[in-house]
């Protein structure tokens, strides 16, 4: 059985300087069985209701700017998953979570730069769920143990986001050695929750972790690591690190 992700997707540039995160990703989609498709929550598509992609071929969107050319002539060309897509809006609709199809969205950096990296033949049917951000870490447990049963089906469930996103905070020139102290604890604390299974305090995360609006100053970021601890088992930490001094890049990966 397939195990559920959390992926701290990063900056944009990720998919041409992958850093230690490319071959992290790289490594890990090595380790796994071939999904028979994925799914991914972004934190780059917030709406206000659950919507699933339900395009035949969904096109690459480069949903960003200010980067270099080459970054833009990028292409993620992976078949979409309509009768996928069909029976998880189903799936999500019984469990009492009103869910619609969307087949116009085209993928969003969040889900193809990871995805490039973990499986760059881009032959791998994939769909995307949007993120009601509004709705809070609740509603991703929600929609994740909702969805759980399909990792038995081969499918990969993938949350797209960041362990820590503050980009008004970040030193572009640091390395990757240098480390943030107020981004690190609120990492630390983070995993120590999940290690403890602590849904509680995960929930109420922006009240009780150290530093969380300062790395979180609004939560779509995060909401993601919800779907991926709703939709899997044990917790464990595939890759850890920053980037920019206080950008977390940890992937972690539910059993």
């Amino acid at each position: 059985m397939l195990p559920s992700l959390f992926i701290s997707h990063g900056s944009p540039m990720l998919a041409l300087e992958p850093g230690a995160s490319g071959p992290a990703l790289t490594k890990l989609a090595a380790e796994l069985p071939r999904p028979k498709a994925i799914v991914v929550v972004s934190a780059h598509w917030e709406s206000q209701r659950l919507l699933v992609t339900a395009g035949e071929q969904p096109q690459t969107w480069h949903d960003f700017g200010g980067f270099p050319a080459p970054l833009y002539a990028v292409q993620y060309p992976a078949p979409g998953a309509p009768a996928l897509a069909k029976k998880i809006a189903e799936q999500l609709n019984n469990a009492g979570l009103a869910t619609e199809l969307d087949a116009q969205r085209p993928f969003d950096h969040g889900a193809w730069i990871p995805l490039s990296l973990m499986y760059p033949q881009a032959d791998i049917p994939v769909l995307q769920i949007s993120l009601p951000s509004r709705l809070g870490p609740e509603l991703q447990t929600r929609v994740g143990r909702a969805l759980s049963g399909l990792r038995e089906q081969g499918i990969l469930l993938i949350g797209s986001g960041s362990i820590t996103h503050n980009l008004g905070e970040l030193n572009w020139r640091a390395g990757p050695e240098v480390i943030t102290p107020w981004a690190k604890a609120f990492r630390d604390w983070i995993v120590e929750k999940l290690a403890a299974n602590d849904e509680q305090a995960l929930h109420d995360y922006r009240h009780l972790a150290p530093n969380a609006v300062r790395n979180h100053p609004s939560d779509e970021h995060l909401l993601p690591l919800f779907f991926a601890r709703g939709a899997g088992g044990a917790f464990s930490v595939a890759h850890t690190g920053f980037t920019y001094g206080a950008l977390g890049m940890d992937i972690y990966r539910f059993d």
